[in-house]
């Protein structure tokens, strides 16, 4: 069997030796007729030869082929195709020879349609064989074409551009050695195609062509070649359109030019289009749809274009800030450089005026009836420069309320200030202890904010004990709220741990200009708190709870010049490329209390309320599909100690994805929570720096609520901001109670910080003490 099929392999290789010559030589001459015969017909066909031969190939190779019909069929069908297709390409190759002229010949006729058939004679000379000679003109500074042979040219009719393009062309062909002494072009040059001729042709006014070709010799292809319209767009024209749009951005092009032909002006829309495209205001409204909204008919800029940009220049100068940029350079001009060159142009300035001591003492006699001080026991309120002289002799009196309640009156006097940096001018010198424009003494207004804040108290409980209106109560509190405490300032630097918890909380502002609609009256205040002092290091209160205002928060934060190295928040999503943005150095933790209450809530939104009692746990193998199982393996994961526990936990909870979701499609979402904040929920196991929770900041959030619930609301925003003013004065300076952790017992959150308020008034106030007595009672001996 082996040795016989050694033979048929034999057989066939001698076979394919000795014929392989003959489907390459018709392969050669098939593909050379396809070649002459003008390339019809698909390439493929030059290899049906060898086709038919490895036909022939495979009977020999197999002798049990030639028993089959079918193949025989093949190969009779294939030979015969072979000999067809030969045949074919033969008769198209002799055709294409026999149709070529063996002399030249006239032509005499062209048809132009332009809406009616108009022939007209034109005689030129068809070279033998077709072709064109392309070369540039040294001499004549230009590039020359020679076309030889039979051509046609075909233009769509469907843009008036286009038949533009037709007419230039021909309007370029010339005779050679052909010259007329008349109707020349403005280039000296005779064409072969009059304007006479194409103008009774395309049915174009003879002035159009001119002004055509008077666009192309000039190169005003903004004319010429961005021409969509049939008429064409003068910079005239353009103009008024624009003129037109510009007074109503948002109107689209039908109104634009149903507004112009109400006017009396002759314009088509598509060259109000062509002008909008031209003149760039196409872009310009494009842009303005995206920076700007039209309101009560006049274009407003977006309110989050404007936020965003505010932002960016707000990142701007934070970076510079911190790279250590100062403000630009000052150059002084030369005074000497200056007045030398004045004087060679001819100009002299005039004398400066001097101030004589003896204009004083004309003021004092003539204008006026004052007396200096010069003992220094006055200051300009304002200013705090001792320049002051007395207005007048004659005092004012100021009454106020004694220590007992008795209404009494002092004397005081208006001052002059004579800082020329001082733009008040004026005031009154009162006595230590009495503000302007109150009755009431320093002490009492800070008894009242001593009592409202320390004493936990509300606006009416403290004015009824003060024996004034609440509303008096309340603008003596809120004035401490006009400014955030300055840290910085105060103390030269800002102190943090480093771990930085952020939260926010939503208030009742009953007065805004939000827009109507759902949630329109609450806003939210938003808490930056040490973590491990419980120091309040920003506080601040925006419309919305956006990712926005999440952004300006922490850049606020940052310009106060904290650099937190772990920020911790809730699982709002805004958080996240904020975080990265603006700190980036920063490790980004979300609260762990919060993702177990977001599983809690997802496994009651898939599984319902009672899902305990619905799903009770059963003792099978697919007891761990139930929702209370679910739940608890979850919680496992963040009661590991360890990383590695809890990353192994994680695992095999995933890995339940697929049971769970079998039996409830809708558990789905239970996983893609847990694998979504799961980088940021693992980063706090084992670490010593990052906590688990945000606790603290609910720790400041609920001591915020103690004011906050006595009056339920804020009247505007800007109450709003002030109430934030005080409660952040407060809560920084008071010490915690006795009842706290051991650690920050009795210490105010600016010392756990590590700063020393001992030298502010304000912290004995806020522990309970009146400023006007004395904070060490001095040791008493015994009786």
């Amino acid at each position: 069997m082996v040795a016989k099929r050694q033979a048929q392999w034999s057989e066939g290789w001698r076979y394919a030796c000795l014929t392989w010559h003959l489907p390459l030589v018709r392969g050669v001459a098939l593909g050379a007729l396809w070649l002459a015969g003008g390339q019809i017909g698909p390439l493929w066909i030059i290899g049906l030869p060898w086709s038919l031969w490895l036909w022939r190939v495979a009977g020999v190779l197999w002798p049990w082929l030639y028993a089959q019909p079918g193949w025989r069929l093949v190969l009779r069908t294939a030979g015969l195709s072979e000999r067809l297709v030969l045949w074919v390409y033969l008769g198209l190759a002799a055709g294409i020879v026999l149709r070529k002229p063996t002399q030249s010949a006239l032509m005499v006729g062209m048809v132009f349609d332009g809406g009616e058939s108009n022939t007209w004679g034109l005689i030129g000379l068809v070279s033998t064989v077709p072709g064109v000679n392309v070369w540039r003109d040294v001499q004549g500074r230009c590039y020359r074409a020679e076309i030889s042979g039979r051509f046609t040219l075909a233009v769509a009719d469907d843009d008036p551009f286009r038949r533009r393009l037709l007419v230039l062309f021909l309007r370029l062909l010339e005779v050679p050695d052909e010259h007329r002494g008349s109707r020349r072009t403005r280039d000296g040059r005779t064409p072969f195609v009059r304007q006479e001729a194409l103008a009774d042709a395309l049915g174009v006014p003879q002035p159009v062509l001119s002004r055509w070709e008077r666009y192309w010799l000039a190169g005003d292809w903004r004319r010429l070649l961005s021409q969509y319209a049939e008429e064409v767009l003068t910079l005239e024209l353009q103009q008024k359109i624009i003129n037109a749009w510009a007074r109503v951005p948002s109107w689209g092009v039908e109104q634009v030019h149903r507004l112009l032909v109400e006017h009396g002006l002759a314009v088509t829309e598509s060259q109000v289009r062509q002008a909008a495209h031209e003149s760039g205001w196409q872009v310009v409204r494009s842009v303005l749809a995206q920076l700007c909204v039209e309101h009560a008919g006049k274009l407003q800029l977006r309110d989050d274009w404007l936020v965003g940009e505010l932002l960016g220049q707000m990142r701007l100068l934070l970076e510079k800030l911190e790279a250590g940029e100062r403000l630009t350079v000052e150059q002084r001009v030369d005074i000497a450089v200056l007045q030398s060159a004045t004087a060679e142009a001819g100009f002299t300035a005039p004398p400066t005026v001097k101030v004589l001591p003896w204009l004083l003492r004309v003021e004092q006699v003539v204008f006026a009836r004052w007396e200096a001080v010069n003992d220094g026991s006055v200051r300009c309120i304002y200013c705090g420069s001792d320049q002051v002289v007395r207005k007048s002799r004659k005092p004012r009196y100021k009454k106020y309320m004694d220590e007992q309640g008795q209404l009494q009156q002092v004397a005081v006097y208006r001052y002059y200030c004579r800082n020329p940096k001082c733009d008040k001018g004026s005031f009154t010198n009162l006595p230590a202890g009495l503000v302007p424009y109150c009755p009431y003494r320093l002490e009492v207004h800070v008894l009242a904010l001593q009592m409202y804040g320390w004493g936990y108290s509300n606006y009416r409980r403290t004015a009824q004990a003060l024996g004034v209106t609440s509303a008096t109560a309340y603008h003596w509190v809120s004035g401490w709220g006009d400014e955030l405490l300055p840290v910085a300032a105060l103390f030269g630097m800002v102190r943090s741990s480093g771990v930085v918890g952020i939260d926010e909380k939503y208030v009742l502002v009953p007065k805004n200009d939000k827009p109507e609609g759902k949630m329109r009256r609450w806003m939210y205040v938003y808490f930056a708190v040490d973590v491990y002092t419980y120091d309040l290091l920003h506080i601040a209160i925006y419309p919305h709870n956006n990712r926005e205002s999440a952004e300006v928060f922490l850049l606020a934060l940052r310009a106060k010049g904290y650099r937190p190295r772990v920020i911790v928040t809730d699982l709002r999503q805004d958080y996240g490329p904020v975080v990265a943005q603006v700190f980036p150095r920063a490790e980004h933790h979300e609260c762990v209390f919060h993702a177990l209450q977001n599983v809690q809530g997802l496994i009651k939104e898939v599984y319902g309320d009672n899902y305990v009692e619905n799903r009770p746990v059963r003792r099978t193998p697919d007891s761990s599909g139930e929702a209370e199982v679910l739940k608890r393996r979850i919680y496992e994961i963040f009661e590991a100690k360890a990383k590695r526990t809890a990353q192994n936990r994680y695992v095999d909870v995933l890995a339940l994805r697929e049971k769970y979701v079998r039996g409830t499609p809708s558990a789905v979402v239970i996983f893609d929570f847990l694998e979504r904040h799961w980088p940021k929920l693992v980063n706090g196991i084992e670490s010593d720096l990052i906590p688990a929770t945000n606790n603290t900041v609910e720790l400041v959030i609920r001591r915020f609520d103690q004011h906050y619930q006595n009056f339920c609301g804020f009247e505007s925003i800007e109450s709003a901001r002030l109430y934030l003013g005080v409660f952040e004065k407060l809560y920084r300076l008071t010490p915690f109670s006795q009842d706290a952790q051991p650690r920050i017992r009795g210490k105010s959150p600016l010392q756990l910080a590590g700063y020393d308020i001992s030298n502010l008034p304000m912290s004995a106030l806020c522990n309970g003490q009146s400023i006007i007595w004395p904070t060490e009672v001095p040791d008493v001996p015994n009786c």
